[in-house]
């Protein structure tokens, strides 16, 4: 509810900003996710860099430390998402993936965190250095992904699971 709060008085529009991502065997389905950006400017890009000055000042707290991403418990309680899994890709990015690749990632539910998520949670950083920033996802970011989303679903269990979460707990904190 603070957080509905604190988005409201920060800047106009929604609490809560919902896309369109690629799911468990290919199913479409809207992610809920806390609003950070002013209105309609995420049409712009699919990746968000650096100092992105779309995100509102709100939206740099709750991004930092990733409450933007609450919600999604949403998705996982009506069963679109797992705590654990794949992040899911806008499906202009799932489609770029191999074959054997987006097969093997949409075997699973997608979930909330997973290894990607810990490894590399300054990718909005990495990325605003680069000239071209969607070029580097493709080329540099997703290949990364892809071998960590491909392990998960050929090895994951509770136990991994655990671990995953704690430590993505940890580093949240962290920061």
């Amino acid at each position: 509810m603070v957080i509905a709060i604190w988005i409201k008085k920060d800047s106009d529009g929604e609490v809560f900003f919902r896309q369109v991502r690629v799911g468990l065997n290919g199913q479409l389905f809207k992610i809920h996710k806390f609003r950070t950006m002013a209105v309609n400017t995420e049409k712009q890009s699919g990746l968000t860099i650096g100092n992105d000055k779309r995100i509102t000042n709100a939206g740099k707290f709750l991004r930092k430390y990733k409450l933007d991403e609450l919600p999604q418990l949403i998705d996982v309680f009506i069963g679109k998402m797992s705590l654990v899994g794949p992040r899911p890709e806008i499906p202009e990015f799932m489609n770029l993936y191999s074959e054997y690749d987006r097969r093997k990632i949409l075997s699973v539910k997608p979930g909330i965190t997973d290894r990607a998520s810990i490894e590399m949670v300054d990718e909005n950083e990495i990325l605003g250095k680069y000239d071209n920033p969607r070029q580097a996802y493709i080329d540099i970011i997703m290949p990364m992904k892809a071998r960590y989303y491909i392990d998960y679903a050929n090895n994951h269990n509770i136990w991994s699971d655990f671990v995953l979460i704690l430590r993505t707990f940890l580093k949240i904190v962290s920061r």
